[in-house]
């Protein structure tokens, strides 16, 4: 069977994308962990389907490169909106498996796109340990910050706590290198993140959900570093703003904090640029 597939990569995070808005394709475990092979196949992080849907402009369905449908993919849903825009669909309203979805087109061209993409709202954080925080984005991700980012081994220490015991049905995994020692939040707050790709099985050069984690944990760390001090935390910008900076690219987060580990109005801002499109036999 031969399908119209296309390629697309958001901070490196990269994608194989089908339109099964007519077709409606159903593609089984070993053909997505086909189209995903990067030898073998065309090769990506996950395989995305753009759907219909009856009463949102379309839908998202995601795949892990290991065939297994996956949670929701921040970089995936931005890549997606981009190519829902390149096929004259103007709105960006979409359902994943986690809700709704808002997504706005900020800059627009034929090959790349600037996607600001919608997060469902945070309000459940659970300190793992002094440094390191378990909360889900869309998908689960535990956020470990550290010292030294360039000198960690993602592969070997997030391999250990994607299967590790605490986290029934396995974890994401994010390093993360940001000053915690700061007493107040500035509007703009500037962190490294690496991540281990859950699906993947491996470090990816982004992760969408992983880096909206980790900006929301290190607010998290500055509000404890203040309790630690015994001063009272200042007031918070209405939004809060923090550029991330991952292996493939930069990228940037906002939300609103109403208070009581309640996180609103979340944003995920990047870029999503088209690759390549094939014909491809599976």
């Amino acid at each position: 069977m031969k399908i119209q597939a296309f390629k697309y990569q958001g901070a490196g995070n990269d994608f194989v994308i089908i339109d099964n808005r007519k077709v409606n394709l159903e593609l089984s475990k070993e053909q997505i962990k086909l189209l995903c092979d990067r030898r073998f196949g065309i090769g990506g992080d996950g395989l995305m389907l753009l759907g219909s849907s009856k009463g949102h402009d379309f839908s998202m369905r995601y795949f892990n490169s290991d065939g297994g449908e996956g949670t929701m993919c921040g970089n995936g849903g931005r890549c997606l909106v981009a190519f829902a825009a390149h096929k004259g669909i103007k709105k960006y309203e979409f359902e994943a498996i986690d809700g709704l979805h808002n997504a706005k087109i900020l800059d627009y061209s034929d090959k790349r796109c600037t996607v600001e993409l919608g997060i469902i709202d945070v309000t459940d954080i659970k300190e793992y340990s002094p440094k390191s925080y378990f909360l889900n984005t869309g998908s689960p991700h535990l956020v470990i910050f550290v010292e030294n980012l360039k000198d960690i081994n993602v592969n070997e220490e997030g391999k250990l706590w994607r299967h590790h015991p605490h986290f029934p049905g396995g974890t994401n995994v994010n390093f993360v290198q940001g000053y915690w020692g700061r007493v107040s939040i500035p509007e703009y707050v500037d962190l490294s993140v690496r991540t281990y790709e859950r699906g993947v099985e491996d470090e990816t050069y982004a992760c969408g959900t992983g880096v909206t984690a980790s900006a929301i944990a290190f607010h998290k760390i500055v509000q404890k570093t203040n309790q630690t001090l015994g001063k009272d935390n200042p007031p918070i910008p209405e939004t809060v703003r923090t550029k991330i900076q991952t292996l493939g690219d930069l990228l940037e987060v906002r939300f609103k904090y109403t208070g009581n580990d309640r996180y609103t109005d979340i944003k995920l801002i990047g870029p999503a640029t088209f690759v390549f499109s094939c014909e491809i036999d599976v």
